[in-house]
């Protein structure tokens, strides 16, 4: 079993804890209000800061929101590589920008660590549920030595590429997940105006070629009007952002992100930064005057 320092005990970070902890391994965290009662009733530890974390740590995990905050995590005052000790594997599960990871991993690596990137997919439920899809960005040694604590965590986890890969295919996964969400919310909404059982049609095209995990968990939302986050749509502009910073300094057109990107934005101008990401319904819905399931 391992000494765990994680760092980052939000939507999606309280269940995975809890994994690690149910599989025998210690943790500890940074200390950030109250700890959960679950985890600390598990025997989760609280430290001062990063650093002390590191220093009472064989692997660090960080699940935070943005690039900064894994810069601040890692290589801000009293952060984790000021107490690094060789050979300490970190993994960091954010989200974040791929080129920022490939300095972050050299930087990690020049300390004497080991540096892993593995994004996760499969919101809330998957955290729970540890069916997480994890994809990771690391050297082979590193993939080697961090899977066994992925697969506590997660269901499928692919080895992508070396450092940043992992990020890489994290930004193309939420590219996809928006625009499918935005397409289950334009027929549901086109379902719903031509006057159809907007339940009956969900459940006929998860029948066919439409069959997605979107069109199943989210447009089940869509029509109980349950916006209560699993994924906030705050965290997917984020993502979208990364997506189209790289999209630029690739001279790659992605114009279906950048609409998505604007729904999302009219969401958050609507009071709804913190709604799951299926509220991109609710913009459609205003341009439409309509509301899904109404009759």
């Amino acid at each position: 079993m391992s000494k765990i320092g994680f760092i980052g005990l939000g939507i999606m970070g309280r269940p995975m804890a809890g994994h690690l902890l149910d599989a025998g391994h210690e943790l500890t965290t940074v200390k950030r209000g109250p700890l959960d009662e679950t985890l600390a009733g598990q025997g989760m530890q609280e430290l001062e800061n990063p650093k002390a974390v590191a220093e009472a740590s064989e692997v660090i995990i960080t699940i935070v929101p943005d690039t900064p905050d894994v810069e601040q995590v890692l290589f801000g005052e009293g952060g984790v590589i000021e107490g690094l000790k060789p050979g300490t594997l970190v993994i960091d599960m954010s989200s974040i920008a791929p080129l920022a990871t490939q300095e972050f991993a050299r930087r990690i690596h020049e300390a004497g660590g080991e540096y892993v990137d593995a994004p996760v997919s499969g919101g809330e439920g998957g955290a729970i549920n540890a069916s997480l899809t994890i994809m990771v960005g690391a050297t082979p040694e590193g993939f080697t030595r961090a899977e066994p604590l992925l697969e506590t965590m997660g269901k499928t986890i692919t080895h992508i590429g070396g450092h940043g890969a992992g990020q890489t295919c994290k930004v193309a996964n939420q590219i996809v997940v928006a625009l499918t969400i935005e397409a289950v919310s334009e027929g549901l909404l086109f379902a719903s105006r031509a006057g159809a059982d907007v339940a009956k049609v969900r459940e006929s095209l998860l029948g066919g070629l439409a069959q997605s995990k979107i069109l199943d968990v989210h447009g089940q939302r869509m029509i109980d009007r349950t916006f209560d986050p699993g994924f906030k749509i705050k965290l997917h502009q984020k993502d979208l952002n990364l997506a189209l910073e790289g999209a630029r300094s690739l001279d790659l057109a992605l114009p279906g992100t950048a609409n998505a990107q604007q729904l999302f934005q009219a969401c958050v101008a609507h009071g709804g930064a913190d709604w799951d990401h299926a509220g991109i319904a609710r913009a459609l819905e205003a341009l439409a005057d309509h509301e899904i399931g109404s009759q």
